[in-house]
């Protein structure tokens, strides 16, 4: 599409869009293509076709509907396949809207942003330009979720995760990272130097696959709610969105950016 304003090839982000059907695809391309900034790759709408075109274009960012056409699969299988096929893209996951399961899968999966298609273009484009940059986006709502997934009691003393992925003292790092405790305060608690501590982390995040403690948290509070699920009598009540206080303007909007451990 025709830019308005001239912006050198090599400064423009390349960005993919690929929706749930073909047609709202070309139209997040056109609405974002707008912008000057953007050097747009339209993408096919199923899985099977996206993930070539994500191979051989490697682009910036990559803003993908969470529910592409055939062959369906979870959120998180879809977000780590992308970001097999290039390491280097960054993920925005478009929501119909913000369920907290699957903001959680999103971000453990490895995806950098979340964006719900209720909230206008404009934003959308912000959220472009801060993910390229290295920040991880959620609006208030996504945010809350998140944050409140993190804030419930710290893990029992039986919680393992499921797989036997971790070492018992692994696990107890774990369990001591949802309680909040630092490095230093989690060699106190266990006996171990800080060194050693951040070794077990490092290892831990290997095994799970993340690169942070928020990482290690939304892996493990989504593991024990999994299993949770799976032991609840089936008259148990479904989920519901978290409810939150109207919307603020754009300045309360949440971007969380990179937590060292």
């Amino acid at each position: 599409m025709t830019q308005l304003t001239a912006v050198p090839q090599e400064d423009r982000l390349r960005v993919l869009a690929a929706d749930n059907t073909s047609m709202t695809t070309q139209l997040l391309v056109d609405a974002l293509g707008r912008n000057a900034q953007f050097e747009m790759i339209e993408s096919p709408s199923d899985v099977r076709a996206l993930l070539p075109v994500i191979r051989k274009e490697k682009p910036a960012v990559a803003v993908i509907s969470s529910h592409l056409e055939e062959p369906k699969g979870s959120v998180s299988e879809l977000v780590r396949n992308v970001r097999m096929e290039s390491p280097e893209t960054r993920v925005i996951l478009l929501l119909d809207f913000s369920e907290p399961g699957m903001i959680i899968a999103a971000f453990r999966a490895g995806a950098q942003g979340v964006f719900c298609r209720t909230e206008p273009v404009h934003l959308l484009a912000k959220c472009i330009q801060c993910v390229a940059k290295g920040e991880v986006w959620a609006s208030r709502l996504e945010l809350q979720a998140v944050l409140e997934a993190l804030a419930q009691p710290a893990l029992p003393s039986s919680f393992t995760l499921s797989g036997g992925l971790l070492s018992a003292r692994e696990t107890d790092v774990v369990r001591c990272v949802a309680e909040g405790l630092t490095n230093r305060e989690i060699a106190q608690h266990l006996k171990l130097t800080e060194h050693t501590v951040k070794n077990y982390l490092s290892r831990i995040f290997d095994k799970l696959g993340v690169s942070s403690r928020v990482g290690v948290l939304l892996y493990a509070v989504r593991d024990a709610s999994q299993h949770q699920s799976s032991t609840a009598p089936s008259s148990r009540r479904r989920s519901q969105p978290v409810p939150i206080s109207p919307r603020p303007t754009t300045q309360g909007r949440g971007k969380i950016r990179n937590i060292v451990t």
